[in-house]
């Protein structure tokens, strides 16, 4: 098993700044090859939020180079996965609070999370960017942490009535900005042939399942090269269609 991987960041067409950051590590190991792939959306609505992403991508930096090693030789390492992230964005949920209040700004900033190992994937999910699996079709694998998500799942809103509802991009936790983090974590099993997804939300906002589906399906072999051609395409289709925010993608091809 081996991965492909690409990615593609756009600062959008009327952003000053580009809030988003992303990771994408790869290590070849004697436990067969490891990939760690992250996306964070700093706010847009908060000062600094390209900080805030930004050090929560250097954080899981880190994580993958000094301890994931040791985790790594247990095998099965779900649990022991889940309480080392859940500790980490809540150490980086605090020192980006303090940051904040010592310098008088509001920042903060969801989180995407990918690991592919050992033949199992790993989510760690905060916010509202998405990751999506491939392979017969395309499958949503995160929920929205967002209140229109919610409203939904009550059966206080339809999905059509979210899309216009001016609270639809209203968060309901970030790291960062609040008091407490109760992060989303799902795992499965990997195999040759799926394709991962991760994108901050405005990547998705103007594109189709169907449109995003049929990038995703090469005409040709998967190509690295190509693949990150796939990407530009359908962010400059958002673009076209009038999307303003940050847009950022990561897509992983097992082979």
């Amino acid at each position: 098993m081996r991965f492909l991987s690409s990615y593609h960041t756009d600062i959008g067409t009327r952003k000053k700044s580009n809030q988003d950051s992303l990771l994408l590590q790869q290590a070849d190991t004697v436990f067969g090859p490891v990939l760690l792939a992250v996306v964070c959306d700093g706010l847009g609505g908060l000062e600094k939020g390209e900080v805030a992403s930004a050090t929560v991508v250097r954080a899981f930096s880190d994580w993958f180079q000094y301890f994931y090693p040791s985790l790594l030789k247990k095998g099965n390492i779900a649990s022991e996965l889940r309480d080392s992230w859940s500790q980490l964005t809540s150490t980086l949920n605090t020192s980006i609070a303090d940051y904040g209040r010592r310098n008088g700004l509001g920042l903060g900033t969801t989180l995407e999370a990918l690991l592919l190992a050992q033949g199992r994937y790993y989510i760690f999910h905060i916010g509202d960017c998405r990751v999506y699996k491939k392979e017969r079709e395309l499958l949503q694998l995160t929920k929205d942490q967002t209140f229109v998500q919610q409203q939904i799942d009550l059966g206080a809103m339809t999905r059509e009535q979210a899309m216009q509802d001016p609270r639809k991009n209203t968060l309901l936790q970030c790291i960062g900005a609040s008091q407490y983090i109760q992060p989303d974590f799902l795992e499965g099993s990997l195999a040759p042939g799926q394709d991962f997804l991760l994108c901050s939300d405005g990547f998705r906002h103007m594109v189709t399942p169907e449109e995003i589906a049929g990038a995703l399906t090469p005409s040709s072999e998967y190509d690295e090269r190509l693949m990150t051609e796939q990407l530009v395409r359908l962010t400059e289709l958002d673009k076209l269609r009038g999307e303003n925010d940050n847009i950022t993608s990561i897509w992983v091809h097992v082979a």
